[in-house]
Formats: C-alpha cells, sequence, structure tokens
C-alpha cells in the first residue's frame, strides 16, 4: 500500500571504525535520534521537577510531591520496603519507556521501541540489575546455589527460564507497540489520497480515536506492563524466590 514505510529506515554504518562491513555494526538512524531526543525530554523534565521541588509552595510542587509520592507507595507495595535506589531506577524506566512510546506524538518522530534492538535492550537491563543486586544482597554463592533449585538436574531449565524472561518482556512491548504503529501507519496510508475522508475522518473524531487507543492509551498501557513485571521479578529476586 502507497505511504507506508514499514520495515525500511535509514541506517549509519560504524564498520568503518573496526575496518569491516558487518550487519551487526549497523545503526538505525532514526532509532537513534529519536531515543537520544528522548533522553533529552526527560533531562529537561528533570531539570523542571528540581525546580519546581526547591519552590517552597505552589500548585506545581505539590503536584511533583505528589507525583514522588505516587513512585513511592507504588515501589513500596511491590517491593515490601523504601529504597530510593529501586525507586529511582524503576521510575526512570518508566518515563523512559512511557515517553519512547508516546514519541509519534511529536511530528516527525517515531517510537525508538518499535525497534527490537531497544526493547532487548531494556529487558537486558531490567535483568542485569535484578541479578546484581540479587548477588549484592545473597552473595553470588547463595545466587548461584539457586540455580540448583529444587535439584540440580533443573539447572539448564533454570538458566533458560532466565534468559526466557528477557525474551518475553521484550517481545511483549516490541509486539504490542509495533502493531499499533503498524495500524496507525496503515490507516494513515488509507486515508492519505483523500482529503474529504481526511476531512470527515478529522471531524468525527476518528483521528484522535485512533491516536489516543494505540499511541496515548497501548503506550502508557505497555510501560506500566513492562515495569511492572520489572519491578515483580526484583521483588522475587530480593526474596530469594527464583532469582
Amino acid at each position: 500500500m502507497d505511504g507506508i514505510d514499514v520495515g525500511h529506515a535509514t541506517t549509519w554504518s560504524i564498520g568503518w571504525l573496526f575496518n569491516t562491513e558487518s550487519d551487526f555494526l549497523t545503526l538505525n538512524a532514526q532509532t537513534l535520534i529519536d531515543t537520544w531526543i528522548v533522553m533529552g525530554i526527560i533531562l529537561g523534565l528533570c531539570i523542571v521537577g528540581f525546580i519546581l521541588l526547591k519552590c517552597a509552595s505552589g500548585t506545581a510542587h505539590h503536584a511533583m510531591l505528589m507525583v514522588a509520592d505516587a513512585a513511592d507507595q507504588f515501589c513500596m507495595q511491590a517491593l515490601g520496603f523504601f529504597s530510593p535506589k529501586h525507586i529511582s531506577f524503576i521510575a526512570t524506566f518508566f518515563i523512559f519507556i512511557l515517553l519512547c512510546n508516546l514519541a509519534p506524538l511529536i511530528p516527525g518522530m517515531e517510537e525508538p521501541t518499535t525497534d527490537l534492538n531497544t526493547t532487548l535492550s531494556l529487558g537486558l537491563i531490567a535483568f542485569l540489575y535484578t541479578q546484581y543486586e540479587a548477588i549484592k544482597k545473597f552473595g553470588i554463592i547463595a545466587y548461584i546455589q539457586g540455580y540448583f533449585q529444587p535439584f540440580f538436574l533443573l539447572l539448564p531449565l533454570n538458566i533458560i527460564g532466565k534468559f526466557a524472561t528477557i525474551v518475553s518482556m521484550s517481545f511483549r512491548l516490541f509486539g504490542n507497540i509495533f502493531g499499533g504503529a503498524l495500524i496507525t501507519k496503515i490507516y494513515a496510508g488509507a486515508i492519505s489520497k483523500w482529503w474529504l475522508l481526511q476531512l470527515i475522518c478529522f471531524a468525527c473524531g476518528l483521528n484522535l480515536l485512533i491516536t489516543g487507543f494505540f499511541t496515548i492509551f497501548e503506550g502508557a498501557l505497555q510501560a506500566f506492563v513492562f515495569t511492572m513485571l520489572t519491578v515483580t521479578n526484583l521483588g522475587l529476586a530480593l526474596q530469594g524466590e527464583g532469582h
């Protein structure tokens, strides 16, 4: 269908740095640019939030306190204890994924989470953070012994299970966001050739419905699901259950 560009992207190769043309060293330019824009937005939000928290009073100040308290309560319920480090990690994870999913609201941007490299990286980061905290709490010996539970013959299955967690979380996020982006592009391509149809769809609110569901609602939902799975895995690991 004309007007729909799926699976094609501008790429940058850094193979020349290593004197090779390997596809492994080929980068998706759109994903990189959009990801850095999202990180810039997060940095801007952090600066604004810091300034608002420094204010003595005001609506914005209390709003920031409510957001911080909500993050505290969320992690407290999931982990069972207060930890600024874990709260910062989880909150940053949620905000980053949310803004990535909402990127198409800014003209010219696409969701970095429609790139499987991005979602796999997020899954890997969540996995490594969880394992690091489990090792830090219980020690390397107890951590390794956990892979032999309930008996040593299950070692291969336990190892596969850990990597399956990365894959399942990553592909769930990628599949849902990519599917929503694909439907949105198909819809936009279908009405792009008829200005009258575009006007009708805009007037009846169909454009807003498509954008609201597949970008805003789906993006927020998948950010929450990914974050919730990360918190759950972290909580289980810190309790010593299937780290």
